[in-house]
């Protein structure tokens, strides 16, 4: 945090400015120098003149110091569209994994790019409470005590609830600050904060009114352990080993060789069975159909035998029993052919009455107890293993048991129709646009929405019922209790009393809420009412685990409103929100869904701890950054899944050092700050009309021109969310042309260099093309880049609000094409060097042979061909010819008219060369006669495997292939030696 007084000097010193502004070529220098000198006095940034490498630790502080200065807030005297996003909520539960990283990552890069492009900004954070996450969390650690939560009651243990999240709430939120993500923490919002619990009261209110909400009897998941029902989303499928039962069900007025066998794996169901289904088409069971078989242990109670098209021949006996009860699949064929639905099972997972005997006795002991007595009469077949698809609870792990249940529902059906017209008519798109299939079918087969919870955290529904009315008749659906009570009176008078419903809102449902902004600012948007609205919806989940989720919204109301979701279930949630979008405001409420893939280890396995492979974000900050982690999770491509790898880690945590390196070199040659006229003339450079361009000697207008190819390139990809592309393309530029390339070729203008004004010509493109660099990687890696970029003398504003590049500057193809040529010739002199395996201290001559307009612009970067190629300057010759010692020289061709001529001598002492290669030959032919030997062997052609056998035949060809190499360089040698005797 800045001091007081370095707060009025800035405020002093911005004023002085404006009111001087007609003199500013007198006082801009000074401007710059003081701004330049309060960065460095704040304490919070470190330059590379000091030191050596960039700290990781320093990252908090810079975080702070842009949290300080209010730039995550949007600056909405920009006049651009706004661009904002609510980030999808993270449960107050959790801590920070790689899903997370990648949704922050991706989100703050969109983030940062729009505010650079002069959009008012706006990123607004929150947590949700996560239902039953968070019960269960505090449930825990109230049993750690001895209490359980039924002795607390609602009221105490929902405050205990509260002081828990007050307590331990905020860890994945500090986390999420350490990724760097610039969202405007002040409009931070909690999903039970009263204006949004108000705004989920409103949602279901109106979607009652409508008819799209109502309350019935209907299959649910069900969570014996956590006593509620729960989302087809929060179940998780895993196969696991089992036990397919045979069972013997005899039919009713046969012989006792009249019975159908039917392969189950949940025999302690068959309590419930209704009806016994086979295929119409299956000869074996057809003079069954329409007569009705005994069901086992239930003292004789008969059900019918009915045929059905949805049961497979193949699968077991071909004999399916119903029970509508305890299978979905069961349960729809009941609902079709209007069969009797009976339960078996208590909400703890115990058997209930209708069992008989078995009543009180856990599924899975009834389970052994059932085929136990199966076998005692005579009706248990066989038993043998079986691959079952269990359904456990993504919270709890439990198994879950699908049950009929009395909740609340919403019709999604006509939601759904108009959820698939938006993409039909354009108003939404999917990216890759191969994903909109899974988007249709889903909808096509989309379910009603179980939305209530038997739980006590979260939002009440706000239904309330009439003492001693049925509870399924008459309710009220009010926004209050206030108002419940007045409906009450009047529809039943004054001494009636009331009670609302215990449960609670499905948290995903809590998650559709309208956020109320009263702030001026947010007037100056757009006109309105007097309220903001915006649909908030947080992270809700598909079975699709190859792919994560980034939706995009666009509001009316502001213009351009994103958001974007993570995680691996990704087509429910963006078909919800788009259904509730167009319900609540009449449009799509946003216009891109970009997915991406899933974060994975470096073998491509899915992280998970029963595997060990989890990596924890936080720890890999610690110990490769905080850019570093994200330029690697940046770098996937749309829809693909990307494997996270120690070597990727170090190598972006390499770009972070040579980022610095750079920044140091040019900090190293650019002037003193105190040479207020020497930086008055480095900063008058412009590099940006076709004239300027034009007058650079050849490398500096070869960057300059590269790096304005770059940032069209690099803006299209932003534009595109083709965010991979972008990081690529940036590194390659800054690794291979600027550092590798240009900062080299920089070296000559200042050490041997003559001329001031090159010096300065090249100061000025240094300066020129990092500090855009430094802008087109700053959303990838803020921390590395805002460091760099307050190292720099006279910056004007800090990088993270600095302006984006203009595009489409001027570029000379000339030069880039000159540029290539030179390079060319640079590596071939390097490649022959390695080969020979000269010394790198060592200056050799060269004649480089070309005609005269390339000569001319080849001989006029002489010092940079020398300098680069380890090449002797007084010993370079540029001629149209070759040279009289071509035959002893080594000849390469850089590239169509421009060659060059290396004496041999100059690179190898010839007649030791001579020796080592004969040496180095007749090993080489004592090892393929060898491999030769065994591979014309009859027992070992014979005897060896065949991967064995191929692995000697691709050694002998690679032999064969050195030898020849090996052969042709001592032929060259001895020819050099002939012709110079």
């Amino acid at each position: 945090m800045p001091s007081q007084s370095q707060v009025l000097l800035r405020h002093v010193v911005y004023y002085s400015v404006v009111a001087i502004y007609p003199f500013r070529r007198f006082f801009g220098s000074l401007f710059f120098f003081c701004f330049s000198v309060m960065a460095s006095e704040n304490e919070v940034f470190t330059s590379p003149e000091i030191a050596k490498s960039f700290d990781f630790a320093s990252e908090e502080r810079i975080y702070s110091w842009w949290e300080a200065q209010g730039y995550f807030k949007p600056s909405f005297d920009r006049g651009a569209d706004p661009f904002v996003i609510p980030m999808p909520p993270p449960n107050v539960t959790g801590s920070l994994h790689m899903g997370h990283a990648m949704f922050v990552t991706l989100e703050d890069i969109m983030v940062r790019y729009n505010r650079m492009k002069g959009r008012p900004t706006l990123w607004i954070p929150g947590t949700d409470h996560a239902g039953i996450a968070t019960q269960l969390v505090v449930e825990k650690m109230l049993a750690s005590e001895g209490i359980k939560r039924a002795e607390l009651g609602r009221e105490e243990f929902t405050k205990r609830v509260w002081e828990w999240k007050e307590k331990y709430g905020g860890t994945i939120t500090n986390q999420i600050r350490r990724l760097g993500a610039s969202c405007d923490w002040t409009r931070e919002h909690f999903t039970l904060d009263e204006q949004l619990s108000r705004a989920v009261v409103e949602a279901f209110v109106r979607l009652h009114e409508k008819g799209l909400i109502y309350q019935g009897s209907y299959m649910v998941n069900w969570s014996p352990n956590l006593q509620t029902a729960v989302s087809d989303l929060e179940v998780e499928y895993s196969e696991e080993p089992g036990t397919l039962f045979y069972i013997k069900y005899r039919v009713a007025g046969g012989s006792r060789d009249d019975f159908l066998t039917i392969a189950t794996t949940r025999p302690e169901t068959l309590f419930g069975d209704t009806a016994i289904a086979v295929n119409p088409e299956d000869e074996r069971y057809a003079k069954y159909i329409g007569r009705q078989a005994i069901v086992p242990l239930t003292f004789g109670r008969h059900v019918p035998i009915i045929a059905d098209r949805y049961v497979d021949k193949e699968f077991g006996t071909g004999v399916l029993k119903i029970s509508p009860g305890h299978d979905h699949n069961d349960y729809h064929i009941a609902r079709k052919l209007g069969l009797p639905i009976l339960n078996v099972m208590n909400k703890d997972g115990t058997l209930n009455e209708v069992a008989g005997l078995y009543c009180g006795l856990d599924r899975f002991e009834a389970r052994k107890k059932v085929w136990s007595d199966l076998e005692e009469v005579g009706l248990a077949v066989k038993k043998e293993s079986h691959v079952l698809r269990v359904p456990r609870s993504q919270r709890g792990g439990e198994v879950i048991e699908p049950l009929v249940s009395k909740q609340w529902f919403v019709t999604m059906e006509p939601l759904a129709e108009k959820a698939l017209h938006a993409v039909e008519k354009g108003q939404l798109t999917i990216l890759p646009e191969r994903f909109e299939k899974t988007y249709n079918h889903w909808l096509t087969n989309i379910k009603d929405w179980c939305i209530s919870r038997q739980l006590w955290w979260g939002h009440r529904i706000p239904v309330w019922y009439i003492v001693g009315k049925d509870c399924e008749e008459e309710y009220i659906v009010a926004r209050s209790a206030e108002e419940a009570l007045l409906k009450a009176h009047e529809k039943y008078g004054k001494s009636v009393e009331i009670y609302q419903d215990p449960d609670v809102l499905d948290t995903w449902f809590s998650r559709f809420e309208v956020v109320e902004e009263e702030e001026e600012a947010y007037s100056r948007l757009v006109p309105h009412d007097g309220r903001m609205c915006v649909l908030r919806i947080s992270r809700n989940f598909i079975r699709q685990p190859s792919l994560r989720l980034v939706c995009f919204f666009i509001f009316k109301l502001i213009q351009n409103c994103f958001f974007w979701i993570d995680m691996t279930f990704c087509f429910f949630w963006v078909a919800r929100m788009v259904m509730m979008g167009i319900e609540f405001t009449g449009n799509a409420p946003f216009s891109y869904v970009y997915l991406h893939g899933l974060i994975r280890d470096s073998q491509g396995r899915k992280m998970s701890k029963t595997l060990g492979n989890v990596v924890d974000p936080i720890d890999t900050i610690k110990e490769y950054g905080t850019d570093a982690l994200r330029f690697t999770l940046s770098l996937g491509t749309a829809g693909q899944d990307l494997n996270l790898s120690t070597e990727r880690l170090m190598s972006n945590k390499a770009l972070t050092n040579k980022l610095w390196n750079a920044g140091k070199f040019i900090l190293q040659n650019l002037p003193n700050r105190s040479d207020v006229s020497a930086w008055e003339q480095l900063l008058a450079y412009k590099f940006d009309t076709e004239e300027t361009l034009l007058e650079l000697p050849l490398p500096e207008c070869w960057v300059v021109s590269e790096l304005h190819e770059l940032i069209d390139i690099v803006t299209t990809s932003y534009d595109k969310f083709f965010y991979g592309d972008a990081g690529r393309e940036i590194y390659d530029f800054f690794w291979g042309d600027f550092a590798d390339w240009y900062i080299e070729a920089s070296k000559t203008r200042f050490y041997h260099s003559w001329s001031n004004s090159v010096a300065s010509v090249a100061q000025g493109v240094l300066l020129y093309v990092f500090e855009n660099i430094l802008i087109l990687l700053h959303p990838f890696m803020p921390f590395v880049t805002e460091e760099l970029w307050q190292a720099l003398p006279y910056r004007r504003q800090a990088l993270i609000v600095s302006q984006w590049p203009r595009t489409s500057l001027p570029r000379d193809a000339k030069s880039i094409k000159r540029f290539e040529n030179l390079q060319s010739m640079i590596r071939a002199i390097r490649n022959a060097r390695a080969e020979y395996s000269v010394e790198p201290a060592k200056r050799i001559s060269a004649s480089i042979v070309a005609s005269t307009d390339v000569l001319d612009y080849i001989s006029s970067e002489k010092q940079v061909l020398a300098l680069l190629s380890r090449l002797d300057l007084q010993h370079v010759h540029f001629v149209e010819s070759p040279p009289d010692n071509a035959k002893q020289s080594v000849h390469l061709v850089a590239g169509e008219g421009l060659e060059a001529y290396i004496p041999l001598a100059d690179m190898v002492d010839i007649s030791a060369e001579l020796q080592r290669l004969s040496k180095r030959l007749s090993k080489m032919q004592s090892e393929y006669d060898a491999l030769v030997a065994r591979l014309n062997s009859p027992s070992f052609i014979e005897k060896a495997p065949e991967e064995v056998v191929r692995g000697v035949r691709e050694k002998a060809s690679n032999a064969e292939e050195k030898i020849t190499l090996t052969k042709n360089r001592l032929a060259f040698l001895q020819s050099t030696v002939s012709s110079s005797v």
